[in-house]
């Protein structure tokens, strides 16, 4: 079982995204604004983080950011799951250290497999 932060502002996906993740063994915790998914990332024993770009407080790029910037964060699995798809944007993400990025509408066996693939890596040794 893996604790897994969600960072979603959007009540029905935070909520679809916790029962999808409880029933697949996880333990979620979640956060709607950026400042507190930081604090929480930090704070807590977060295996993955899932998140939305577009949080209030401190966007999600910038928290991405911060979390790469911090040794006790700078592994941790982040996901970011966002409308917008277009390619520059994942870049931007990317960039700010996201380990992958995944479109709303989502299909939950795609993103669980997204999920495990991310636990996966991190479990193995020299994951960068």
């Amino acid at each position: 079982m893996a604790t897994i932060l969600i960072a979603e502002n959007e009540p029905d996906i935070s909520q679809a995204l916790t029962v999808l993740l409880r029933r697949a063994g996880h333990r979620p915790l979640h956060t709607s604004d950026g400042n507190d998914a930081l604090d929480q990332a930090g704070a807590a024993s977060v295996d993955l983080l899932i998140m939305n770009p577009a949080l209030p407080g401190m966007n999600g790029l910038d928290v991405c950011r911060r979390l790469r910037d911090e040794a006790g964060t700078a592994r941790l699995p982040i996901l970011m799951l966002s409308v917008h798809q277009y390619p520059a944007e994942q870049q931007a993400a990317r960039a700010a250290g996201a380990d992958d990025y995944l479109g709303k509408p989502f299909h939950p066996h795609e993103l669980l497999a997204r999920v495990e693939t991310l636990l996966d890596a991190s479990e193995r040794p020299g994951r960068s």
